[in-house]
Protein backbone atom coordinates (compact mmCIF):
# COMPACT_ATOMS: atom_id res chain seq x y z
CA UNK A 1 0.00 0.00 0.00
CA UNK A 2 2.76 2.38 0.95
CA UNK A 3 4.69 1.37 -2.17
CA UNK A 4 1.67 2.12 -4.40
CA UNK A 5 1.18 5.49 -2.72
CA UNK A 6 4.84 6.30 -3.22
CA UNK A 7 4.56 5.45 -6.91
CA UNK A 8 1.50 7.67 -7.27
CA UNK A 9 3.24 10.55 -5.54
CA UNK A 10 6.34 10.05 -7.68
CA UNK A 11 4.26 10.00 -10.88
CA UNK A 12 2.41 13.14 -9.82
CA UNK A 13 5.68 14.90 -9.04
CA UNK A 14 7.16 13.82 -12.38
CA UNK A 15 4.08 15.02 -14.25
CA UNK A 16 4.21 18.33 -12.42
CA UNK A 17 7.86 18.73 -13.31
CA UNK A 18 7.13 18.03 -16.98
CA UNK A 19 4.31 20.56 -17.00
CA UNK A 20 6.57 23.15 -15.37
CA UNK A 21 9.27 22.54 -17.99
CA UNK A 22 6.71 22.75 -20.81
CA UNK A 23 5.32 26.03 -19.48
CA UNK A 24 8.82 27.44 -19.11
CA UNK A 25 9.65 26.43 -22.70
CA UNK A 26 6.41 27.95 -23.97
CA UNK A 27 7.16 31.25 -22.25
CA UNK A 28 10.66 31.20 -23.69
CA UNK A 29 9.33 30.52 -27.19
CA UNK A 30 6.73 33.27 -26.84
CA UNK A 31 9.39 35.77 -25.79
CA UNK A 32 11.65 34.71 -28.65
CA UNK A 33 8.83 35.07 -31.18
CA UNK A 34 7.86 38.50 -29.87
CA UNK A 35 11.30 39.95 -30.60
CA UNK A 36 12.01 38.36 -34.00
CA UNK A 37 11.62 41.66 -35.88
CA UNK A 38 13.19 44.00 -33.32
CA UNK A 39 16.54 44.05 -35.11
CA UNK A 40 15.13 45.15 -38.49
CA UNK A 41 12.63 47.81 -37.40
CA UNK A 42 15.18 50.59 -37.99
CA UNK A 43 15.40 49.70 -41.69
CA UNK A 44 11.99 51.33 -42.20
CA UNK A 45 10.84 54.87 -41.51
CA UNK A 46 8.03 55.41 -38.99
CA UNK A 47 8.25 51.75 -37.99
CA UNK A 48 5.88 50.15 -35.52
CA UNK A 49 5.73 46.58 -34.21
CA UNK A 50 2.63 44.88 -32.88
CA UNK A 51 1.77 41.27 -32.12
CA UNK A 52 -0.52 39.02 -34.12
CA UNK A 53 -2.84 36.58 -32.41
CA UNK A 54 -0.33 33.74 -32.80
CA UNK A 55 2.33 35.72 -30.95
CA UNK A 56 4.43 36.56 -34.00
CA UNK A 57 5.26 40.24 -34.58
CA UNK A 58 4.01 42.43 -37.42
CA UNK A 59 6.22 45.30 -38.57
CA UNK A 60 4.69 48.32 -40.34
CA UNK A 61 6.71 51.19 -41.75
CA UNK A 62 7.63 53.23 -44.81
CA UNK A 63 10.29 53.04 -47.46
CA UNK A 64 12.36 56.13 -48.13
CA UNK A 65 9.95 57.07 -50.95
CA UNK A 66 7.00 56.99 -48.56
CA UNK A 67 5.40 53.75 -49.73
CA UNK A 68 3.91 51.60 -46.97
CA UNK A 69 5.52 48.27 -46.13
CA UNK A 70 4.23 45.51 -43.88
CA UNK A 71 6.28 42.54 -42.69
CA UNK A 72 4.52 39.50 -41.22
CA UNK A 73 5.72 36.07 -40.10
CA UNK A 74 3.68 32.96 -40.88
CA UNK A 75 4.09 29.57 -39.21
CA UNK A 76 2.99 26.90 -41.70
CA UNK A 77 2.32 23.45 -40.18
CA UNK A 78 -0.35 22.14 -42.58
CA UNK A 79 1.69 20.04 -45.01
CA UNK A 80 2.14 16.42 -43.90
CA UNK A 81 5.52 14.68 -44.14
CA UNK A 82 7.30 18.02 -44.10
CA UNK A 83 8.82 20.09 -41.35
CA UNK A 84 6.95 23.27 -40.34
CA UNK A 85 7.97 26.36 -42.29
CA UNK A 86 8.39 29.92 -41.11
CA UNK A 87 7.60 32.36 -43.91
CA UNK A 88 8.24 36.08 -44.16
CA UNK A 89 5.35 37.86 -45.90
CA UNK A 90 6.17 41.29 -47.29
CA UNK A 91 3.42 43.58 -48.62
CA UNK A 92 4.43 46.77 -50.43
CA UNK A 93 1.58 49.25 -51.01
CA UNK A 94 1.83 51.74 -53.87
CA UNK A 95 1.15 55.46 -53.38
CA UNK A 96 -2.02 55.02 -55.45
CA UNK A 97 -3.51 52.13 -57.47
CA UNK A 98 -1.73 51.53 -60.74
CA UNK A 99 -3.24 50.52 -64.05
CA UNK A 100 -2.02 46.93 -64.14
CA UNK A 101 -3.53 43.45 -63.70
CA UNK A 102 -3.32 41.15 -60.71
CA UNK A 103 -0.96 38.31 -61.58
CA UNK A 104 1.16 36.07 -59.39
CA UNK A 105 3.31 32.96 -59.24
CA UNK A 106 3.53 30.29 -56.54
CA UNK A 107 6.48 27.90 -56.38
CA UNK A 108 6.03 24.20 -55.55
CA UNK A 109 2.25 24.48 -55.01
CA UNK A 110 0.53 21.88 -52.84
CA UNK A 111 -2.91 23.44 -52.50
CA UNK A 112 -2.42 23.88 -48.74
CA UNK A 113 -0.90 27.37 -48.93
CA UNK A 114 -3.51 29.15 -46.81
CA UNK A 115 -1.48 32.37 -47.02
CA UNK A 116 -1.35 32.45 -50.84
CA UNK A 117 -2.89 35.16 -53.01
CA UNK A 118 -2.27 33.15 -56.16
CA UNK A 119 -4.87 30.53 -55.23
CA UNK A 120 -7.48 33.32 -55.04
CA UNK A 121 -6.89 34.55 -58.60
CA UNK A 122 -9.47 33.13 -61.04
CA UNK A 123 -7.56 32.50 -64.28
CA UNK A 124 -4.76 30.00 -64.90
CA UNK A 125 -1.82 31.36 -66.91
CA UNK A 126 0.83 29.21 -68.66
CA UNK A 127 3.89 29.31 -66.37
CA UNK A 128 7.34 30.34 -67.60
CA UNK A 129 9.67 27.57 -68.66
CA UNK A 130 11.68 26.65 -65.57
CA UNK A 131 12.92 23.52 -63.83
CA UNK A 132 10.74 24.25 -60.79
CA UNK A 133 7.02 23.61 -60.47
CA UNK A 134 5.28 27.00 -60.68
CA UNK A 135 1.60 27.92 -60.62
CA UNK A 136 0.74 31.24 -62.30
CA UNK A 137 -2.72 32.79 -62.10
CA UNK A 138 -4.19 36.22 -62.91
CA UNK A 139 -7.43 38.18 -62.64
CA UNK A 140 -8.06 37.68 -66.35
CA UNK A 141 -7.16 41.21 -67.50
CA UNK A 142 -3.45 40.70 -68.24
CA UNK A 143 -2.32 41.28 -71.81
CA UNK A 144 0.10 38.98 -73.60
CA UNK A 145 2.88 41.53 -73.07
CA UNK A 146 2.14 41.73 -69.35
CA UNK A 147 2.10 37.94 -69.01
CA UNK A 148 5.44 37.69 -70.80
CA UNK A 149 7.05 40.52 -68.83
CA UNK A 150 5.83 39.34 -65.43
CA UNK A 151 6.73 35.75 -66.30
CA UNK A 152 10.38 36.67 -66.79
CA UNK A 153 10.42 38.41 -63.37
CA UNK A 154 8.67 35.48 -61.67
CA UNK A 155 11.12 33.05 -63.25
CA UNK A 156 14.11 35.07 -62.00
CA UNK A 157 12.74 35.41 -58.46
CA UNK A 158 11.50 31.83 -58.03
CA UNK A 159 14.77 30.44 -59.26
CA UNK A 160 15.80 31.04 -55.66
CA UNK A 161 14.19 28.16 -53.68
CA UNK A 162 13.73 30.46 -50.67
CA UNK A 163 11.14 32.52 -52.60
CA UNK A 164 7.71 30.90 -52.33
CA UNK A 165 5.31 33.42 -53.90
CA UNK A 166 5.42 36.68 -55.85
CA UNK A 167 2.27 38.65 -56.70
CA UNK A 168 1.61 41.92 -58.52
CA UNK A 169 -1.68 43.81 -58.04
CA UNK A 170 -2.91 47.32 -58.81
CA UNK A 171 -2.61 48.32 -55.16
CA UNK A 172 0.81 46.80 -54.48
CA UNK A 173 2.97 43.68 -54.52
CA UNK A 174 3.34 40.68 -52.24
CA UNK A 175 6.42 38.52 -51.68
CA UNK A 176 6.70 35.42 -49.48
CA UNK A 177 10.12 34.09 -48.52
CA UNK A 178 11.31 31.22 -46.35
CA UNK A 179 12.92 32.16 -43.05
CA UNK A 180 13.53 28.74 -41.48
CA UNK A 181 12.37 25.14 -41.15
CA UNK A 182 11.08 23.83 -37.84
CA UNK A 183 13.34 21.94 -35.45
CA UNK A 184 13.14 18.28 -36.51
CA UNK A 185 13.49 16.76 -33.04
CA UNK A 186 10.85 18.97 -31.44
CA UNK A 187 8.46 18.33 -34.32
CA UNK A 188 8.89 14.55 -34.59
CA UNK A 189 9.10 13.71 -30.89
CA UNK A 190 6.96 16.35 -29.19
CA UNK A 191 4.92 17.73 -32.13
CA UNK A 192 6.12 21.18 -31.16
CA UNK A 193 6.70 24.01 -33.61
CA UNK A 194 10.10 25.49 -32.89
CA UNK A 195 12.13 27.46 -35.38
CA UNK A 196 15.91 27.71 -34.93
CA UNK A 197 16.03 31.46 -35.48
CA UNK A 198 16.40 34.15 -32.84
CA UNK A 199 16.02 37.18 -35.11
CA UNK A 200 15.24 38.10 -38.70
CA UNK A 201 18.48 39.29 -40.22
CA UNK A 202 18.71 42.76 -41.78
CA UNK A 203 20.24 41.20 -44.90
CA UNK A 204 17.20 38.96 -45.37
CA UNK A 205 14.80 41.86 -45.07
CA UNK A 206 16.83 44.12 -47.37
CA UNK A 207 16.91 41.34 -49.98
CA UNK A 208 13.15 40.86 -49.71
CA UNK A 209 12.56 44.62 -50.06
CA UNK A 210 14.77 44.76 -53.16
CA UNK A 211 12.82 41.84 -54.66
CA UNK A 212 9.51 43.55 -53.89
CA UNK A 213 10.71 46.76 -55.54
CA UNK A 214 11.68 44.71 -58.61
CA UNK A 215 8.15 43.29 -58.66
CA UNK A 216 6.69 46.76 -58.31
CA UNK A 217 8.47 47.94 -61.46
CA UNK A 218 7.96 44.73 -63.44
CA UNK A 219 5.02 46.10 -65.45
CA UNK A 220 6.09 49.76 -65.54
CA UNK A 221 6.34 49.76 -69.35
CA UNK A 222 2.94 48.19 -69.93
CA UNK A 223 1.46 50.34 -67.16
CA UNK A 224 2.53 53.46 -69.06
CA UNK A 225 1.12 52.10 -72.33
CA UNK A 226 -2.24 51.41 -70.70
CA UNK A 227 -2.44 55.01 -69.50
CA UNK A 228 -1.28 56.59 -72.79
CA UNK A 229 -4.31 57.33 -75.00
CA UNK A 230 -4.27 56.03 -78.57
CA UNK A 231 -3.72 58.74 -81.23
CA UNK A 232 -6.91 59.81 -82.94
CA UNK A 233 -7.37 59.13 -86.61
CA UNK A 234 -7.94 62.05 -88.95
CA UNK A 235 -11.54 63.09 -89.01
CA UNK A 236 -12.37 61.70 -85.56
Amino acid sequence: MITNLALVLFAAAAAGALVAVALRDQRKLATQRRHLLDGVANILDNSRIRLARDGFPILDGNLSDGRRLRIELIADTLVCRRLPQLWLKLTLTEHSPRDRPSIGALSRPTGAEFYSLVHDLPEWVPPPQTDASILVRSDGTATAAEIERSGSIFSALLRNPAVKEAVITAKGVRLIRQVAEGDRGAHLLLRQVRFPVEAISPDLLRTAIAEAQLLSEALADTDTKRKTPEPMEAGE
